[in-house]
């Protein structure tokens, strides 16, 4: 299973429920990794979605303890439910919020991420893979500049075992 993730140098996501700097290329890279995939996803950061709808051209499973239906989405009320679900793709990512990347990254193998050269204020952070010896990047950093922020796209792969539920 993998996640995809923008992270600030302090490994923030965010701050009050949202993504305190956006860049073109990352919705463009986040777009291409996605398209035809399974996503899980918490609803919260489902809220943050435009229109607050699942993504369309993927098959939405959206985390909650919540009893409700979303239009366009599975739902499940547990990390166990949501592996259960994933396990009819052939390809799953998932993409937030903070306690979702939290409860899923046990079972991750794979995660890509975006790597934001700012440190804005966050409330929300992802495990510093590059403290992590479970982890290792699979080339070397590229930085990239779009409207004078420095960024690069870097995909990390667990070196120890992974489970899967």
């Amino acid at each position: 299973m993998e996640a995809i993730v923008a992270v600030f140098s302090d490994w923030g996501i965010g701050s009050e429920g949202t993504q305190q700097v956006v860049l073109k290329a990352d919705r463009a890279h986040f777009r291409e990794l996605t398209a035809g995939a399974a996503v899980i996803v918490g609803r919260r950061t489902l809220g943050d979605f435009p229109g607050g709808r699942p993504l369309k051209g993927r098959n939405n499973i959206v985390v909650t303890r919540q009893d409700l239906e979303i239009e366009g989405a599975e739902v499940a009320h547990s990390t166990g439910e949501a592996l259960a679900l994933a396990k009819k793709y052939p390809r799953t990512l998932v993409i937030g919020g903070a306690s979702v990347y939290r409860q899923f990254l046990p079972y991750l193998d794979t995660v890509h991420i975006t790597k934001i050269d700012l440190a804005p204020a966050s409330d929300s952070f992802f495990e510093n893979l590059d403290a992590s010896p479970d982890w290792q990047a699979l080339e070397p950093e590229r930085w990239q500049e779009e409207n004078g922020v420095r960024y690069c796209f870097q995909t990390y792969r667990r070196v120890t075992a992974v489970k899967f539920g």
